[in-house]
């Protein structure tokens, strides 16, 4: 379930190419946070799956909301 909603996240990367260094900075609307940079476009990508994971790992354990992605709710419901 994980994977699925770190692929539904990286569907709705943004990607630049920032002016002063050249380098790629992504980001994900509505995971406020959540953001990468790299000097290759593959690199970012990589490295925004993994901030994904390590940010829906944090708020997992810090009882924070995850917002709902393609009908993915990782979030725990009480009395389950």
């Amino acid at each position: 379930m994980l994977s699925d909603y770190i692929k539904a996240a990286m569907q709705r990367a943004h990607y630049e190419i920032l002016s002063d260094d050249g380098t790629y900075y992504g980001s994900i609307p509505g995971l406020d946070g959540v953001w990468a940079n790299a000097s290759t476009l593959d690199g970012c990508e990589r490295e925004l799956a993994e901030v994904v994971e390590d940010w829906v790992l944090v708020r997992k354990v810090a009882t924070l909301a995850i917002p709902v992605l393609d009908n993915i709710d990782l979030n725990v419901r009480e009395g389950v």
